[in-house]
C-alpha cells in the first residue's frame, strides 16, 4: 500500500513579499528549495502560523540566497508580510518503507537563512 507522507518542509519561514497581480504560486529562495528537496512547479501546502490558514499552491524558484518567500496571485490574500509560514511538500511512499524514511526539514531564522535545530 502507498501512503502520503511529509517529504520535506521549510519550518517557520517569514513571508517577505506578496504580489496579487501574478498568475499564482509561492516564490521560494532557490537555496532553501534545494535544502528542502523541493523542485520548481511542485505542489506544496502552505500553513500560515499567524492565521491558521492552510492552502495548496505550486513553487516558483526565487533568487538564491535572497531569503525570498513570496505569495503570488490569489494566494497573496492568504498572508501578510511578516507572517510565519510552514511550507510542506508531500510524496508517496510504500507503507513498508515509511518507518525508515526521514524528511528533509529546513529550519530558518528571521531572515529565512537556514538555522541549526
Amino acid at each position: 500500500m502507498m501512503i502520503s507522507i511529509c517529504k520535506s518542509k521549510i519550518h517557520r519561514a517569514v513571508l517577505t513579499d506578496k504580489n496579487l497581480n501574478y498568475v499564482g504560486s509561492i516564490t521560494i529562495d532557490a537555496d532553501l528549495m534545494k535544502r528542502a528537496d523541493i523542485v520548481p512547479w511542485e505542489k506544496v501546502q502552505i500553513i500560515n502560523v499567524n492565521t491558521g490558514e492552510r492552502f495548496d499552491t505550486y513553487v516558483i524558484e526565487g533568487k538564491p540566497k535572497s531569503g525570498i518567500i513570496a505569495l503570488n496571485g490569489g494566494a497573496a490574500r492568504k498572508g501578510e508580510v511578516g507572517d510565519l509560514l510552514i511550507i510542506v511538500a508531500y510524496g508517496l511512499i510504500d507503507k513498508a518503507e515509511a518507518s525508515a524514511f526521514k524528511p528533509a526539514v529546513v529550519h530558518v531564522d528571521k531572515n529565512n537563512k537556514p538555522s541549526k535545530k
